[in-house]
């Protein structure tokens, strides 16, 4: 019987992988690729990192299901890492109305969203970190390397459209995401 429950994620050719700290003060994990740099601060009681030539071990000596857990939740913070420098994060998102065309622009770090249902307000949307927004027409793509910026962002976008006190079947305008990545 193993004596201890270990996680192995794969370093690819194009990617640098630095792992800085210790179990106590957590560790610093930094990613260097094609798209850019990101990093991760991982921290948990007895769950160890280490690098091992073009692999990264995530493992714990306690085999409980909550240690168990963590193994797998840095394991797939680790994997995000490596993929989002390596190819990015891409989310869709899709303007959706009836009868008043909304106005979509990008200023500074929020998305400016006007005559939305008619208002006179423009309503606005925060960008997050890195985040790249594109908008053409009525189809936004919000792209970065750091997936938590970039899903952040798509939610501000949806969230800033929501609809409230009326009936959604009726009122189904907004900004709604269409594929993940």
């Amino acid at each position: 019987m193993s004596t201890e429950y270990a996680n192995v994620v794969k370093i690819p050719e194009m990617v640098e992988v630095s792992i800085e700290g210790n179990n106590v003060l957590g560790y610093l994990i930094k990613a260097k690729g094609p798209l850019g740099e990101n990093f991760k601060v991982l921290k948990f009681r007895d769950v160890f990192i280490e690098k091992l030539n073009s692999e990264i071990k995530i493992y714990t000596p306690i085999l409980k299901s909550k240690h168990k857990a963590i193994v797998g939740t840095f394991t797939a913070h680790l994997e995000n890492l490596i993929r989002g420098v390596k190819e990015g994060f891409e989310y869709k998102l899709k303007a959706v109305y009836a009868h008043f065309p909304m106005k979509l622009k990008v200023s500074g770090s929020e998305v400016i969203i006007e005559n939305f249902l008619g208002e006179g307000t423009p309503r606005r949307a925060k960008i997050i970190g890195r985040a790249i927004v594109e908008i053409k027409g009525q189809e936004i793509v919000v792209k970065g390397v750091d997936i938590e910026e970039c899903g952040q962002t798509a939610a501000n976008l949806e969230r800033a459209t929501r609809i409230k006190n009326k009936d959604r079947r009726v009122f189904q305008d907004g900004i709604y995401i269409v594929k993940k990545p």
